[in-house]
């Protein structure tokens, strides 16, 4: 028997029906840069998503506002037009679920990396396009189909063929937590786009998340919603990876413009949270043209002394990580196990303990416990994976 890939005319399919409703991962609107049409990646429990405007105050938010500089200006890091040949901001795309899945050869993080295949087009925008040049050259794609996102670091296209350093999947139906210690396409270990100011948003007149920021150094640390540091520093004062800084509710934001108080106002209720080294308090975004770039150089008239640190509920070092066990698979068969070619297979799973299960090669990441495929042409080897907050899991099978 022979362990081969299956040629991309073997497919596999899982169907969703879904109706294109606003306010549903349906209802977003294929393309680059397009609406989301008011839907919110994530459940509204996630911690993006929750309403921090009246929790207390971290004990040590002075400490924390010192060693970033409390006089250090905000900055948004996302516009309209181009900056040294580059749009401003993190791009993305919205997909449907016909689009096809394709394999993505994984670089530098590969054992931390989701495998897909991912439903990433041959024309995805690459932040920094249309130059990427050596910078983060994300790239992030959301499914409408299946409500999967999946984001990419160090993405490359060559020959048609997409490589990424890094590479993660999640679903945005629920609170979908990656093991802790391990990064995903941004240091942090979190979700990009969900921390992404939209001009959709702004021009819908509200944000309900809270955005990505940036700081020079952190701590070698991270809480929730971040499961993974980027540093060696262990200085207490330095902040962890995940920490939300709110808009201090006594900052008048009255004289700013009507975009400039829409995304003020959700720094006061959803707040920021640290999701990469970088560029001190820099907001991210995603560009659009409409964006006015003199409009938003005025929010660096607020510093981060205007903001405070949230209560953080836990901070895990290497001293600490939660310890757990990773999803257990009972079971993973194919019916019938030695098929026709072309004929109608069904891979079924039993997993407890999983937030999220994904199958190689071609099929990528599924829901429920079984999937129909067509049986490919020759002897292959199907892997489950089954990730949840500590580790991941692998079972096999083999269509003969």
């Amino acid at each position: 028997m022979r362990q081969v890939l299956i040629a991309l005319a073997a497919m596999t399919f899982c169907v969703v029906s879904i109706h294109a409703q606003p306010g549903t991962c349906s209802g977003m609107t294929p393309g680059q840069l397009t609406s989301l049409n008011g839907y919110v990646p994530f459940p509204s429990s996630n911690l993006w998503n929750t309403d921090i405007s009246t929790a207390p105050v971290d004990p040590n938010s002075a400490k924390y506002i010192n060693f970033i500089g409390g006089s250090t200006t905000v900055h948004a890091d996302f516009g309209s037009g181009l900056y040294d040949g580059q749009y401003m901001g993190i791009p993305y795309q919205v997909v449907t679920g016909t689009q096809a899945k394709v394999p993505v050869k994984l670089g530098a993080y590969a054992s931390e990396d989701d495998p897909g295949p991912a439903p990433v087009p041959a024309d995805a925008l690459i932040e920094g396009y249309p130059k990427p040049g050596d910078g983060d050259r994300h790239v992030l794609v959301l499914d409408n189909g299946g409500c999967w996102l999946y984001e990419l670091g160090n993405a490359h296209l060559t020959n048609g063929n997409w490589s990424a350093d890094a590479a993660s999947v999640f679903d945005m139906t629920v609170n979908e937590q990656r093991p802790y210690t391990w990064t995903s396409a941004d240091a942090a270990g979190l979700s990009i786009f969900a921390g992404l100011a939209r001009y959709d948003e702004v021009a819908a007149g509200i944000i309900r998340h809270a955005l990505r920021f940036t700081v020079p150094q952190t701590r070698e640390a991270f809480t929730p919603p971040a499961s993974h540091w980027a540093s060696s520093i262990t200085n207490p004062s330095a902040p962890p990876m995940g920490m939300r800084l709110r808009l201090k509710s006594t900052v008048d934001i009255s004289s700013f413009s009507k975009p400039n108080q829409v995304i003020l106002t959700a720094l006061k209720h959803y707040g920021l949270i640290l999701a990469d080294n970088g560029s001190a308090v820099f907001i991210t975004g995603a560009p659009d043209d409409r964006w006015n770039n003199d409009d938003l150089h005025n929010l660096g008239s607020l510093t981060a002394s205007d903001f405070e640190v949230v209560q953080m509920s836990e901070i895990y070092t290497p001293s600490n990580v939660p310890a757990g066990t990773a999803p257990k698979i009972s079971s993973f068969t194919a019916n019938p196990a030695s098929p026709m070619p072309g004929q109608l297979v069904t891979l079924s799973w039993t997993v407890t303990g999983s937030e999220y299960n994904i199958v190689t090669p071609l099929i990528g990441a599924v829901r429920g416990s079984s999937i129909v495929i067509t049986a490919p042409a020759t002897n292959t080897t199907y892997t489950l994976e089954s990730t949840n907050q500590y580790g991941r899991t692998k079972k096999t099978v083999t269509l003969q």
